[in-house]
């Protein structure tokens, strides 16, 4: 069964014009974290070498993609796969947008890798015969839900790339993602340095916490008693860090399984060391008015971490670019809620006002 991941916002299909880039909007909330931000990106940029060879060959749950040459006109499917094309300087033709305010559906730390560019924006269900029309050199469709059909049609038009087999629609790990989009633009040197210095940050954070590992965790959009898996790229964010995340229903190795759902009259399976609301910045209400929420140990014992609109969406995304800012922001508040100590003030949450009563 193919679990959805959180909905996009339908709108209209645009047509071949472009939009016209979108002001400052993004200013303020992101004035204290800008110079952050702007190292980040610098960091991110592609490290010198030689070009990998062409043709390349990627292997893939629907057979063998071939690229003959490097690719000048990427179409990008994948919701979140613009910021991994962006993380190698590639700058794709067209994009489709997941969610967020942004014309392009490129979050604050693809900004600057972005540029001026203005690439077509698609959204919803994909669109072949419009895709045709971009007559793209390469269709990037990792993280995209694409189907054996689709696969069949677009690969006619240009070499496409789809998850691994052993991933399903939404469960490939950040790091293979970005590992084949490197082999399939000749930037595989770069993909490598990227996930090398990534995956270094992680293994300090979880020698500098051993409190954590084995420790559980769970991600849960804000007011549901719905929590995301280890299939799912926020629970591998979290046991990359050392914590104990979920299997899905069916065990580790079931495919397109990516939240398991707790019933509403009886949260006490939440009851973990470190229980993170995910939140688009509408459902604070929502959350503080949750059914049972109360009685749960993890609400009790300040256990609990509000992720904002922009720290949400940098784990969603877990992407090259989303990472840094990710680690940056949620560290200290996993450092609070995961002491065992309930006067410890997980900083989010109170500014949130969601601390249990009494709480400080």
């Amino acid at each position: 069964m193919r679990q959805a991941q959180p909905s996009w916002k339908p709108g209209k299909k645009y047509g071949p014009m472009r939009l016209a880039r979108r002001g400052s909007g993004w200013s303020k909330p992101l004035m204290a974290c800008a110079a952050p931000l702007a190292a980040l990106v610098l960091g991110l940029l592609p490290l010198p070498g030689s070009a990998d060879p062409f043709p390349a060959v990627i292997d893939h749950r629907y057979g063998t993609t071939t690229v003959p040459a490097k690719p000048t006109r990427i179409v990008s499917l994948s919701f979140i796969g613009h910021d991994f094309l962006l993380a190698l300087g590639e700058r794709p033709y067209a994009l489709r947008k997941w969610y967020g305010s942004d014309p392009y559906g490129v979050w604050p730390w693809g900004h600057d890798a972005l540029g001026e560019a203005q690439p077509v924006v698609m959204r919803g269900e994909i669109d072949i015969e419009r895709i045709a029309a971009m007559e793209p050199d390469l269709i990037a469709a990792q993280w995209s839900g694409i189907t054996a059909q689709q696969y069949a049609l677009l690969s006619q038009i240009a070499p496409t790339l789809p998850p691994r087999a052993e991933d399903g629609d939404y469960g490939t790990p950040w790091q293979q993602m970005l590992l084949r989009l490197g082999t399939a633009t000749g930037k595989r040197t770069t993909a490598e340095a990227i996930v090398t210095r990534i995956e270094g940050r992680f293994a300090e954070l979880r020698a500098s916490h051993p409190e954590w590992q084995g420790a559980s965790a769970m991600m849960a959009w804000a007011g549901h008693t719905r929590a995301y898996t280890r299939a799912d790229i926020r629970g591998q964010f979290l046991t990359a860090l050392g914590f104990s995340v979920p299997d899905a229903p069916g065990g580790p190795n079931a495919l397109n399984r990516f939240y398991v759902e707790f019933p509403a009259e009886d949260p006490s399976a939440m009851d973990v060391d470190a229980l993170i609301w995910l939140d688009t910045g509408r459902n604070v209400e929502k959350l503080a008015r949750m059914p049972l929420r109360h009685t749960t140990r993890a609400y009790r014992e300040g256990r609990e971490i509000y992720a904002d609109k922009l720290l949400s969406a940098a784990l969603s995304h877990s992407s090259p670019l989303s990472l840094d800012y990710a680690l940056d922001q949620l560290v200290p508040l996993l450092e609070a809620a995961a002491d065992g100590d309930p006067a410890t003030v997980v900083s989010s949450t109170a500014n949130a006002g969601l601390l249990a009563k009494g709480g400080s």
